[in-house]
């Protein structure tokens, strides 16, 4: 059984990016972050830096990782 995409908006700051690689790498699933049509494995810290980062961020996966999910609530946006 295939579970649900779960799709976040966030912000990060070039300061947040190895933490969130870091939590993203933790997963035993895919995990991607993207803006726009440029889609990067969010557990390569080059990829993620090559995003704009004054820009909202959206993260995809599918699984379950309550310790991400909680961090990632740690920087959603509204919306």
């Amino acid at each position: 059984m295939l579970e649900n995409v779960i799709k976040k908006h966030i912000m990060l700051q070039p300061t947040q990016v190895q933490d969130f690689v870091k939590e993203a790498t933790k997963c035993d699933f895919d995990v991607d972050i993207y803006y726009n049509r440029y889609v990067v494995d969010a557990k390569s810290i080059l990829g993620v830096f090559g995003l704009d980062l004054t820009k909202t961020l959206t993260v995809e996966y599918q699984g379950h990782n309550k310790q991400f999910e909680q961090y990632l609530n740690g920087l959603a946006i509204a919306g």
